[in-house]
């Protein structure tokens, strides 16, 4: 049974266009009570073994959502003092992709966590799942997009300004701009990773996931390493973030 087929009979799960991107969007249900930021058993049996089947998968993901979504938004009304934390979590199902998860925002600014429908399919456990979705949560919370979007604006100024000074035409001047914007948008770009996982570890905690099993998610990825201006920092570093806020979280030392 392909994922597609078996997700609208979820309870609670409403597929509509979004975004202009084909994005399918997941219903908002009930808010439920904030568990303890204790660590307790997750709600679904499947934690570990090989890929799950198409109804397994597309349950954990409707469990995980109802029990991350409540977390997610006490957390951002908690750390991001008048940001907008009215999330919206949804399933990309454009074809042809490799497993991914990423945080945007609309056009209203309103904070969008999507999964494809391969990143559903590949997770082995629920723990995983609240893992990556507390990760993608965080990126909002600590304002990455703003964060990186001035990073970005003032690398173009200052390339774009030296090829200006240096009487290059408007066409490689645009160019520098752009080049400008690439290099320190990227300048950040693991340091917000190793955040977004720092900070994901204590929402999955506070929902009564174990991160730490989550984390492992990261052994059947391809290793970034640690490449000069890279995107993500290497998988080791990132385990080893996630292990040190549980560490922290389980001597009450709280973030």
């Amino acid at each position: 049974m392909r994922l597609p087929d078996f997700l609208p009979s979820l309870p609670g799960l409403r597929l509509a266009p979004v975004l202009a991107a084909g994005l399918l969007a997941l219903a908002a249900c009930a808010p439920l009570p904030a568990p303890s930021p204790v660590y307790t058993p997750a709600p679904d049996p499947v934690h570990e073994g090989p890929a799950l089947s198409a109804t397994q998968a597309a349950q954990n993901f409707v469990a995980v959502v109802n029990r991350m979504e409540p977390v997610i938004l006490s957390e951002c009304l908690k750390r991001a003092r008048g940001a907008n934390c009215d999330y919206q979590i949804v399933v990309d199902d454009r074809p042809g992709q490799s497993p991914n998860a990423f945080q945007t925002l609309d056009e209203a600014g309103r904070p969008v966590i999507a999964f494809n429908l391969p990143l559903i399919a590949e997770v082995r456990n629920v723990d995983e799942l609240a893992f990556v979705m507390g990760h993608e949560a965080a990126h909002h919370i600590a304002g990455h997009i703003p964060r990186q979007q001035q990073t970005a604006s003032t690398g173009a100024i200052l390339l774009g300004g030296l090829a200006a000074a240096y009487g290059y035409d408007e066409a490689t001047v645009r160019s520098a701009q752009n080049i400008g914007a690439g290099i320190a948008g990227r300048a950040y770009a693991k340091n917000y990773e190793l955040e977004a996982d720092q900070l994901g570890t204590v929402i999955a905690w506070n929902a009564g996931f174990d991160p730490e099993r989550g984390a492992m998610f990261f052994t059947r990825l391809p290793d970034p390493g640690d490449r000069f201006m890279g995107s993500h920092p290497p998988n080791a570093a990132r385990v080893e973030i996630v292990r040190r806020t549980i560490a922290d979280l389980r001597a009450g030392r709280g973030m």
